[in-house]
């Protein structure tokens, strides 16, 4: 039996490492949130930059979805922002780049914004193109299924609860601790790891008594 669990351990702990790596790899992308929001309304927006590489991120450039009127940006110490529009004065795209380090090997930055969702319900994607100070880019303007992937906000009709958007409320920014929808993966092995813990403890004990 003491045998039969060793490998059981071992095996898991492997499944557990491939599971961690992917969830790792998967939540690494430029992403905008929230990830749904209705129509008409003013939704303050947080674009997420993860740097992948092992040089710093020193520029990110946004574009703006069609039909989402960019409104505001809030400033970001390190970071200067540049605007470009079309003939109608609306802003198309939106420009950080670093004045000082960037954003360095294993961090993450965040970079807030209000703009005012379409009129009619619609996926928004959001293409971004992410600097690395090495001078290569990553082109996060794939759709869901590939390695680079835009960030898509679905923007939905406003049910009976849901807030008139003429009131001018703006919705809470996302918060930087990881969603619930992706939480459940590290709590789950921690748990897991405990539990092997234990069962390596109690089979060591039956060994010595045996012993």
């Amino acid at each position: 039996m003491r045998r039969c669990w060793k490998r059981f351990s071992a095996m898991f702990a492997s499944v557990a490492a491939c599971m961690v790596a992917f969830a790792g790899i998967a939540s690494a992308h430029v992403t905008v949130w929230p990830q749904t929001s209705t129509v008409g309304a003013w939704e303050k927006y947080t674009m997420r930059v993860p740097t992948e590489k092992d040089v710093p991120t020193v520029k990110v450039v946004l574009k703006i979805p069609n039909g989402v009127t960019f409104e505001q940006y809030e400033a970001v110490p390190g970071w200067s922002v540049t605007e470009q529009k079309d003939a109608s004065g609306n802003v198309t795209t939106v420009t950080w780049t670093a004045t000082s380090g960037g954003i360095a090997p294993g961090q993450f930055a965040e970079f807030p914004f209000v703009a005012q969702n379409p009129k009619t319900p619609e996926d928004a994607a959001w293409n971004a193109f992410q600097y690395y100070k090495d001078g290569s880019i990553v082109e996060w303007t794939g759709d869901k299924n590939s390695e680079t992937p835009h960030s898509i906000t679905t923007i939905m009709a406003a049910s009976a609860n849901t807030p008139s958007a003429t009131t001018g409320t703006v919705s809470p920014a996302p918060s930087t601790s990881t969603s619930k929808s992706s939480t459940w993966l590290p709590t789950t092995l921690s748990i897991v790891a405990i539990l092997l813990s234990i069962g390596s403890i109690f089979v060591s004990a039956r060994s010595k008594r045996k012993n």
